[in-house]
């Protein structure tokens, strides 16, 4: 699995534990609501921005987003 898919998978995982739906994530980490399924799905190479952003929304310290 490489970065981007474990990146997804742990940002699917902490949408889910919190309850968010994928358009209250973007909406609340101010991205485009259609860009979260691709992220989720490994498709995208996310700059370290949107992961802040991501963290942020989620309040998740950055570092869970790339735990193995």
């Amino acid at each position: 699995m490489d970065i981007k898919q474990k990146f997804g998978k742990n940002l699917k995982r902490l949408r889910l534990e919190k309850g968010i739906s994928q358009e209250t994530l973007a909406l609340t980490a101010d991205l485009d609501r259609t860009y979260i399924p691709s992220i989720e799905k490994g498709l995208r190479n996310v700059s370290i921005t949107v992961a802040e952003k991501l963290a942020i929304a989620l309040n998740v310290d950055i570092t869970e987003l790339f735990k193995d």
